[in-house]
């Protein structure tokens, strides 16, 4: 049976058709599903999601939900950014996907970002004052955007400038990651 605590919370994750790390979109949006939330993976397009698996391997396809332009970000109680690196270097090109993060921070709603997703982070601005973690190489562009500090940390949430962020390192953090998910969108 289902452990529905999350149910009538809205999460929205935000991809591009391919280059998504497999594990980061797919085992968190199975768990927040099994809670009971309601998880829209928004593409790029409606074209299948082919994620990788270390960047490199073709990993499982996934189905959107439906695109980033069509999405409302106001309809949703959490960001989520899955990385891999094609993924969000290409998602941060995207100038609907950086507003819908934009979107979120102003409205003090939270984003959860593991891996590379901190990159559309940089991209909206919206890591001044933030102590946050990620994947190694984004170290410094973390700092340039004004981040206030990065960690190695399996996960950490920063509640400093208006809203939470949760952030996690690899997929190896993922238990941890979903783990602050469920925690924010439950007390929340």
């Amino acid at each position: 049976m289902a452990d529905t605590q999350l149910d009538g919370r809205r999460v929205l994750i935000l991809v591009t058709n391919y280059g998504v790390e497999q594990d980061e979109l797919l085992v968190p949006l199975k768990k927040l599903r099994e809670r009971g939330a309601d998880v829209t993976v928004a593409a790029q397009s409606t074209d299948a999601v082919q994620t990788l698996v270390g960047d490199k391997d073709p990993g499982e396809t996934v189905q959107p939900d439906t695109t980033i332009d069509a999405v409302d970000p106001s309809a949703y109680d959490l960001l989520l950014v899955p990385g891999g690196t094609l993924n969000v270097d290409t998602l941060r090109l995207d100038d609907k996907a950086v507003r819908a993060a934009a979107v979120f921070t102003e409205a003090g709603r939270p984003v959860a970002a593991i891996c590379h997703g901190p990159w559309l982070l940089v991209e909206a601005g919206v890591l001044r004052d933030k102590t946050l973690t990620s994947y190694p190489s984004l170290r410094t562009d973390i700092r340039n955007a004004g981040a206030k500090e990065w960690v190695d940390e399996p996960v950490k949430r920063c509640t400093a400038a208006g809203y939470t962020l949760i952030t996690s390192r690899t997929p190896k953090d993922l238990d941890d990651f979903v783990g602050a998910i469920d925690e924010v969108l439950s007390t929340s």
